[in-house]
């Protein structure tokens, strides 16, 4: 093992711009672990190969990485709307091999523009209902069934030569507060985590996930003082020694505030070593003085005692193995792009109540109406659903819209069709659909995890793909 600490080798922080900024190209040849890649960074797949051949010809074993889960959360496509199902259309379905299907997809792409790692699949148990951050973004609510498409997600990317990253470790599942704004807590006891939240990291770990990425969540019943990605029992104790994973674990963004809030993101670099933590994804922006101030700080923190030098030297041996191995496979990605499930095999999966049905069996025109809730940061801004596939609609709504406005664009002799996501949460949105209602007949659909109320269709995602699919369903 190497005794010399470098603490560069241990960061991937994240930059705005379509090419390599020199400063950054600096801190490549001079040892830095990785770059993590958005939607900031890509503009085609020309703009995106050129970016990683830059980076990768400053440091051969830097780490591209990029938040590409196949569904809502896409940095390839956030311009223009995911072609993929994401992941809780894949668990309504429960077809493992067309799971993995779209993952070899999805690494058949980012092996083309020279990508190395996918921060997917997410392999959360969407427990709580309310969750704001998961949601569709989980294969489902069942522990078998979402370990069952984990491995197949994991084995399908990794055969394409891209490295997966299970997510979030132990489990973001039982939530009903997003990490990138708060602290959540998860207040089950050890048994419900054992049969609940942890089974999908052990499918993902024996199917050979090459990395696991660590939450920003409290679990008191496995450490009471520390969130899990700071939580030396929770990475080392129960990730490393019960569950033997031996690959690279991963920092969610350590500029969400349930890492930084309090302590800035250099404090939080410290703690997630020491916890155990070997890639320390610092954000989306992360300019030169940050990096600097953040590498200082590691070094700081090992010349007084507070940190293992040899933990580092650990966490930079893994990174620069995990670099090491793409550098050796990069030159032979395939151009070969395989296919996966298509709209109608999606279409399946939506959830539609029998007065939908009736409804959309008469040959009227459709009002097309659209809820706008904010997106949250995971998903970011991006085009969605039908109106990613080319749907205009006629009138819109956002939460400080009059909901009769709404209501009062739906022409003379049309259906209305309300779309939104998580409509169950925003009051905006209820009063908005019940004055639509109030107007005549309606089709509500919801294209987030829907609650128990608003969704006449529950589509369980909110892709271009799955707004095909709905276009299909709804027609014109």
């Amino acid at each position: 093992m190497s005794t010399v600490v470098n603490p560069l080798a241990v960061l991937m922080p994240g930059f705005v711009g379509h090419t390599l900024p020199e400063w950054l190209e600096g801190r490549l040849r001079d040892g830095l672990g990785g770059v993590c890649l958005f939607a900031a960074n890509v503009s085609s797949p020309e703009q995106l190969r050129a970016l990683t051949d830059a980076i990768h010809a400053a440091n051969p074993r830097a780490v591209v990485a990029i938040d590409e889960e196949g569904g809502d959360v896409s940095r390839l496509y956030q311009a223009v709307g995911s072609p993929f199902p994401g992941n809780a259309v894949l668990g309504r379905l429960d077809d493992a091999p067309a799971t993995a299907a779209v993952a070899a997809r999805v690494g058949a792409e980012l092996a083309a523009v020279g990508v190395d790692l996918t921060l997917a699949p997410d392999v959360d148990v969407n427990a709580d209902p309310r969750n704001p951050v998961i949601g569709i973004r989980s294969f489902g609510t069942d522990p078998d069934l979402v370990s069952r498409h984990a491995a197949a997600w994991v084995g399908g990317v990794q055969r394409a030569g891209v490295s997966a990253c299970a997510k979030h470790f132990p489990g973001h599942g039982d939530t009903a507060q997003d990490s990138h704004h708060a602290l959540p807590t998860v207040d089950a006891d050890v048994d419900t985590l054992r049969e609940r939240d942890l089974p999908p990291f052990i499918a993902a770990i024996e199917a050979g996930t090459a990395t696991v990425m660590t939450s920003h969540i409290m679990v008191p019943a496995l450490d009471p003082e520390l969130p899990a990605t700071f939580s030396r029992p929770i990475l080392e104790g129960l990730l490393r020694e019960r569950l033997g994973f031996t690959g690279v674990i991963v920092t969610d963004a350590l500029d969400m505030a349930g890492a930084s809030a309090g302590r800035g993101i250099p404090a939080a670099a410290v703690l997630a070593l020491a916890a155990g933590a070997d890639l320390l994804c610092l954000g989306s922006v992360n300019p030169d003085e940050e990096i600097g101030a953040v590498a200082a700080a590691i070094e700081a923190a090992v010349a007084g005692g507070t940190l293992d030098a040899a933990r580092v030297a650990e966490a930079s041996d893994r990174c620069a193995a995990l670099g090491a191995a793409h550098a050796a496979r990069r030159a032979d990605a395939s151009s070969t792009l395989p296919g996966f499930v298509g709209a109608d095999r999606v279409r399946d999966t939506f959830a539609v109540d029998d007065a939908a049905r009736g409804l959309l069996a008469d040959d009227r025109p459709r009002a097309w109406l659209r809820l706008d809730p904010a997106a949250n940061m995971a998903v970011g801004p991006a085009p969605w659903g039908p109106f990613a596939a080319g749907v205009a609609p006629l009138a819109s709504l956002g939460p400080d819209g009059d909901p009769a406005t709404l209501a009062d664009a739906v022409p003379d002799g049309f259906l209305a069709v309300v779309v939104g996501k998580d409509n169950h949460r925003y009051p905006w949105a209820l009063a908005a659909i019940d004055a639509v209602r109030r107007r005549g007949d309606t089709v509500v659909v919801d294209m987030g995890w829907p609650g128990d109320e608003a969704a006449d269709v529950a589509t369980y995602g909110a892709s271009r793909l799955v707004g095909e699919a709905l276009l299909e369903l709804i027609g014109h």
